[in-house]
């Protein structure tokens, strides 16, 4: 199994803004108020230093589920102030989530913990995405925001 592989078997194209490769797998029937009842993709990240998934948040939960590859370190910026890292493995016992559900309005940003590899993984959300509803982080806005994690808000920012 290999990056070019997957992107070749799933037709992988870049993802906007957000960054990464990605396929929409499923998309729910169109509710009235014109979104899909849910939506599933799959996306290919790799350690290369502008392949990342750069903050953003979505107005419903999205749950991250890893397939393959190296872990997926992921920086979570909550609406109360908090905020922490969770990684996307196989590693189960040693603390690595092979899913997990990132609360609405929460910031999320993710990229390969290895310095070398890739992660491919998938994301969920119910109802489902649509371009409307993301909101592309702003550094400096949530640098302000979050100031302990100033160098993990840079390195997951895209202007």
């Amino acid at each position: 199994m290999t990056p070019e592989a997957l992107v070749a078997h799933y037709q992988l194209e870049p993802i906007p803004k957000e960054g990464g490769l990605f396929a929409r797998t499923w998309a729910g029937p169109e509710r009235p108020d014109g979104r899909p009842e849910g939506s599933a993709i799959v996306v290919l990240l790799t350690a290369e230093p502008d392949d990342f998934s750069a903050l953003h948040r979505l107005p419903a939960d999205e749950t991250w589920h890893f397939y393959l590859g190296d872990p997926l370190e992921m920086l979570l910026l909550s609406p109360d102030g908090t905020s922490r890292t969770v990684l996307l493995g196989p590693d189960v016992l040693g603390g690595q989530h092979l899913q997990y559900t990132v609360p609405a309005r929460t910031w999320m940003g993710a990229r390969v913990a290895a310095a070398t590899g890739w992660s491919f993984f998938g994301c969920t959300m119910a109802p489902g995405f649509t371009y409307e509803g993301y909101e592309h982080g702003d550094a400096a806005e949530l640098t302000a925001r979050y100031p302990d994690r100033a160098a993990r808000i840079a390195a997951l920012s895209r202007p």
